[in-house]
């Protein structure tokens, strides 16, 4: 497949995104031809050249600032040069009319502007590649913001993604390595992750569930939606001021709790992961606020990670290996919960990951990082032919966030001994989840059904063993399939040695001068050739006949 078989209405866009991809070390990726209509450009593998990623990604647009911050947490495909700055990447970009956001908000609720709030900020508040937020005030007098989707979103996203998604395909048949960091899977990943983010519905369900979780949890809040004012492209919610706990001033740490808060919020995580399976996916800096009543604030739940029961269990099993230091645990659990492909190579990963675990113990505790071992385990797997879930990279990041959250609150927050001291907690609380009412009831009703139906059966099995009707039937048609074919296989060669001889000794003879002549040769000879001859037209007939009777029974 070369560029040329892509979509030539496309083809500016594709050639657009080659030129990226071949300025940042993907040359290999792409084919000759595409190579060589962009032979101009020059490879980039200068630190400056990682701070130009971010410049053109941004400048491809939404699908490519959302690709890069999905990148930003896959240590297993890019550089961690390249990680540090595409989690730096900004989503920032020029706001639409707030006439356009009026016309949107009012054709998707229904109701003009100026009748549903008492005031609306026409200047955004925050202008993001995906949506802009704007201020207003309710009639009641509440404090709200209102997220609006950019207009004409669709059409631009989805020509970036088929795009995307051919040109990832066009590597992974041209790569080795691309092939083997699954590109096409990345970019069905990213498809995913942005149409979810594009359903505000989506959002608003995520808000009411993290509203009802961190209501145990009483220095954490969340803002509440206003579902009057809130659609598949309008999120109406509550206003919550504060400032980004990584900017706080020397005088508000004084005034906080910083332990108590580090501790709780590091704690709700672990809940939420290890628990309840959900957890919010994007705590940057700037989702997360100390708010003025000195609570913590969380904003954004477009993006949320979910994992099912048993790679919860495997996960609690990889937090406490980490946080216990035992490598080979460790190592032995992420295989659980990955892939192994056809080159993964157990001993040199588990070497790998114990070095890296054990490694970690001899650090200070200001420089651990559950986050960053998390990440690093993606990366070695998929060097070492494991592929690890995508949200388990997810969680890496999560985490490395939380680390930052928990040391700008508290210097001397520990996460090891927070996880340590937590896991009698969550495991109990996995086991009381477990045992629910209807969990139990259910397991009623099936051992009822068995002790019911037992006696019967018994009876039924006791009776045949009396009347010596018990018969041992085994199938052995492909057994005897197999066996017919190496015996078939096995004449064929037979006698195709035997008449290799016959031509042979024929040949032969033909030296030896002989008083029996036919045709003018020595008559033994010709003899056996043709005696060959015969026997390799039999032998050819009973190969096309036997073939074909096969052919016809199977």
């Amino acid at each position: 497949m070369s560029i040329k078989d892509l979509k030539p209405a496309q083809l500016k866009r594709y050639l657009e995104i080659a030129a990226v991809v071949m300025r940042h070390g993907g040359r290999e990726w792409l084919p000759g031809d595409t190579r060589a209509e962009l032979g101009g450009i020059e490879h980039s593998d200068s630190a400056s050249g990682d701070a130009d990623l971010a410049r053109d990604l941004e400048a491809l647009g939404p699908v490519f600032i959302k690709l890069g911050q999905l990148l930003s947490t896959r240590p297993d495909i890019v550089p961690g040069e390249y990680v540090t700055q595409l989690q730096r990447l900004r989503s920032g970009v020029e706001p639409f009319p707030a006439s356009v956001a009026r016309e949107i908000f009012e054709q998707q609720i229904g109701v003009p502007v100026s009748r549903a709030f008492a005031g609306f900020d026409d200047e955004p508040f925050a202008a993001a590649s995906l949506s802009q937020v704007h201020r207003a005030r309710l009639r009641d007098g509440s404090d709200v913001v209102v997220k609006v989707q950019r207009p004409d979103l669709d059409k631009a996203l989805s020509r970036d993604l088929d795009a995307l998604e051919a040109l990832a395909s066009l590597a992974a048949r041209c790569s080795e390595d691309a092939r083997c960091l699954d590109l096409p899977g990345v970019v069905r990943q990213l498809r995913a992750s942005l149409l979810r983010e594009l359903d505000f519905d989506n959002e608003r369900a995520n808000l009411k569930h993290f509203r009802s979780f961190f209501a145990d949890y009483p220095n954490i809040v969340v803002p509440a939606p206003v579902d009057d004012f809130s659609s598949a492209r309008v999120l109406t919610m509550e206003y919550l001021p504060g400032t980004a706990i990584t900017d706080l001033s020397p005088v508000v740490n004084t005034e906080l709790d910083g332990a108590g808060l580090a501790r709780e919020f590091f704690d709700a995580y672990l809940q939420q992961v290890l628990v309840e399976g959900i957890f919010h996916a994007d705590p940057h800096p700037g989702n997360v606020l100390v708010t003025p009543d000195r609570r913590i604030g969380i904003l954004d739940f477009g993006m949320v990670g979910r994992f099912g029961t048993l790679q919860q269990r495997s996960l609690t099993k990889l937090l406490l290996a980490i946080g216990d230091c035992d490598g080979g645990g460790a190592a032995r659990v992420a295989e659980e919960l990955g892939y192994a492909t056809q080159t993964f190579d157990r001993n040199r990963f588990e070497a790998a990951i114990s070095e890296l675990v054990i490694g970690n113990k001899n650090r200070k505790i200001e420089d651990q990082s559950f986050g960053l071992i998390v990440m690093e385990i993606c990366r070695i797997a998929t060097s070492f032919g494991l592929r690890l879930p995508h949200e388990l990279t997810l969680l890496g990041k999560t985490l490395l966030n939380l680390d930052q959250f928990a040391v700008a609150l508290d210097p001397e927050f520990n996460p090891y001994a927070t996880i340590r001291s937590n896991a009698a907690k969550i495991i109990q609380g996995r086991i009381d989840n477990e045992s629910l009412p209807s969990r139990l009831y259910a397991s009623f009703a099936d051992t009822r059904e068995l002790a019911e139906k037992l006696p019967r059966k018994l009876s039924k099995i006791l009776d045949t063993v009396a009347q010596n009707r018990i018969s041992l039937t085994i199938e052995m048609a492909e057994i005897r399939r197999l066996t017919d074919t190496l015996r078939s296989l096995a004449n064929r060669i037979s006698v195709g040695i035997i008449l290799a001889s016959l031509i042979i000794g024929a040949a032969l003879l033909m030296r030896v001068e002989t008083e029996f002549t036919l045709f003018g040769y020595p008559g033994l000879a010709i003899v056996l050739f043709l005696a060959a001859a015969a026997g390799g037209l039999w032998f050819a007939l009973s190969v096309i006949i036997g073939d074909s009777r096969s052919t016809r029974s199977h």
